[in-house]
């Protein structure tokens, strides 16, 4: 008998690596995924991505600082990109390593102008210099500020420990506030050489030169005198405290800069401390009228790493399910309702709109004890099962009600003379321009690019549904008001299929895998998760060490990436188009500024 050998098969080399033998390598830290790729190639292997490759769909970026002051630690910052295919798939993740020093890499926005707000971010957050980039501003802190808030070793002013629960609250008990033992102004930190009493402002001189000089493309027979506008951040019409700087020529936009971060409030730095079940309602407060879908996608990115224990049972799936498309619906209903406000429609049919969205949040009110701040999800499933009574008044809203009053929206709004001439042709779109600026949701879908990720790339159980994913083929601002009433109504086809087929019925049952644990700890590794939220994609990239808390935590935020089409969308048309376009993206600016 001689004894049997085994030997391993050989591990297929992706493509990336065969194209790129020296510049590419697969990933061997355990619990990641993807390639490592040489900064110095870096546009070279994206460029063939998406020219070769069909990676034509740049939809996160984002940087991690792996930092420790152990001696001899490995410290760098890691630029992390996530691509995708616009006809569906899952995701190519590479990563560019580089020095915490002088940290520079090049810049995506040439290839991906989708990048542009992200790179921006990174480069205000982590203070990584993209090479290149068109634009290269602070973009959610001001000018002033010192240093760079999402590296490990900035402290704020009231910092008091790394992570959370902070001693003092437990198992001490001894709570105090931190600021009454650090002040403000003891440790306030400003930049090398600033002087807060002759400040003078240094950022928006730089933002007219960027508008002028994007101004310089746009040229008219008639030579007239350009004037810059500054709309918000204290309007009603921005949606929230959100300002646009837009250069005029006589009434005609020739460019338009958003300017954000009034609302800035480190969202990420904060989950960074909290503990993983601590940043499910953390998550409630990004898009406020989207809590449920919010959670969902925090819940798939931490679940991923958790494996089969954190795997949710089948009721509780259905009722996620169940949740996150009602959430569609009471979404659409706003966007539609105060994008009439926007056209001059003032109020009637929104409060029509949110009439039908009030019903939607009863049912939240009931189940979880919130209307808008849910917190429902859990590891494993969700919080609470369908109170008594509450299994009945669903079925009733999506079998009878909603799709009533949907009709009744179309046929008062849709063909309203006014809606249409304010709205058609205006803020076009073409579908390669919204894959190219990585727009996603109904913007995207309504250029007429059909991805959407329940079809293109499935997660949770929507591979069981019967649904269309619905497009618009012109672009404009209609079609984006158009898309919501098609997606509302695709919605309650889902909604129909899950409480017909929900586990249990009105009877209730199982809705969370083992026991809802007050504190997880979740495998050492990285994971992104993502959902196609009302406004489009939602994605959490999240990094554990095997801690309690998270190592990094990022937020693909849809209302944030979708505005950097906004200019493209503006330029050409009259000033008056800028409120409507701006309405038709629907964004949140709790999510936007984070």
């Amino acid at each position: 008998m001689t004894e049997a050998t085994t030997t391993a098969a050989p591990v297929e080399k992706h493509e990336l690596e065969t194209r790129f033998p020296d510049a590419v390598k697969a990933e061997a830290r355990p619990g990641y995924t993807g390639f490592l790729v040489e900064t110095s190639k870096l546009t070279e292997v994206a460029t063939a991505l998406r020219d070769e490759m069909g990676y034509d769909y740049l939809s996160s970026v984002t940087a991690v600082d792996y930092y420790s002051d152990a001696p001899n630690a490995e410290n760098f910052i890691e630029v992390v990109y996530h691509f995708y295919k616009s006809t569906g798939g899952g995701a190519l993740e590479i990563k560019v390593q580089t020095p915490r020093e002088n940290s520079t890499v090049p810049s995506l926005t040439p290839l991906y102008p989708g990048a542009d707000f992200q790179e921006r971010e990174a480069y205000d957050l982590y203070g990584v210099n993209f090479e290149g980039h068109p634009d290269q501003r602070r973009i959610l802190m001001w000018e002033g500020f010192a240093g760079y808030p999402m590296r490990k070793d900035w402290k704020e002013a009231y910092f008091e420990e790394e992570v959370k629960p902070f001693k003092n609250r437990w198992p001490e008990g001894q709570v105090y506030r931190i600021e009454d033992r650090n002040p403000f102004n003891k440790n306030n930190k400003y930049p090398q050489g600033f002087d807060p009493v002759g400040f003078k402002e240094t950022d928006d001189p730089k933002l007219y030169e960027v508008l002028e000089r994007a101004a310089r493309e746009y040229s008219e027979d008639i030579d007239t005198e350009q004037v810059v506008v500054n709309l918000g951040p204290q309007h009603p019409s921005t949606h929230g405290v959100f300002r646009m700087a837009v250069r005029l020529d006589g009434e005609t936009i020739v460019a338009l800069k958003p300017v954000m971060g009034y609302l800035h409030r480190n969202h990420e730095k904060i989950g960074e401390r909290n503990t993983w079940t601590m940043n499910m309602p953390f998550t409630d407060r990004l898009d406020y009228l989207s809590s449920m879908s919010n959670n969902f996608g925090y819940a798939l990115a931490v679940e991923k790493l958790m494996g089969d224990k954190a795997a949710p049972p089948e009721r509780a799936e259905y009722l996620r399910v169940i949740m996150a498309e009602l959430t569609r619906i009471s979404n659409h209903l706003w966007a539609v309702g105060f994008l009439l406000n926007d056209l001059g429609a003032f109020f009637t049919p929104s409060l029509y709109a949110i009439q039908e969205r009030e019903l939607i949040l009863d049912i939240f009110e009931a189940t979880t004890g919130s209307r808008m701040m849910c917190n429902y999800f859990r590891f494993g499933g969700v919080a609470r099962d369908l109170p008594e009574g509450i299994y009945g008044k669903i079925k009733d809203l999506v079998f009878e009600r909603l799709p009533r009053k949907i009709d009744e929206l179309d046929i008062y709004l849709s063909e309203n003379e006014l809606v249409r001439s304010r709205s058609e042709g205006v803020g076009v779109i073409t579908p390669e321009e919204a894959i190219a600026f990585s727009t996603a949701g109904p913007v995207l879908r309504a250029s007429g690019v059909p991805y959407d990720i329940r079809r293109a790339d499935p997660y949770s159980i929507y591979d069981r549904f019967k649904f269309e994913v619905t497009v618009r083929q012109h672009g404009d601002v209609y079609d984006r008001y158009m898309i919501r009433l098609d997606e509302m109504r695709q919605s309650l086809d889902i909604l129909k299929q899950a409480i017909t087929d929900l586990p249990g019925g009105a009877a209730g049952g199982e809705v969370m895998n083992g026991k809802n644990p007050y504190q997880v700890r979740v495998p050492a590794g990285e994971s992104y998760g993502r959902v196609e939220g009302p406004k489009g994609e939602l994605g959490y990239y999240i990094v554990s060490n095997g801690k309690g808390n998270p190592a990094r935590y990022h937020v693909r935020a849809p209302s944030f990436i979708n505005l950097t089409v906004l200019e493209k969308m503006c330029v050409g048309q009259k000033v008056a188009d800028v409120v409507v376009n701006l309405g038709s993206i629907d964004i949140v600016l709790g999510e936007v500024d984070r």
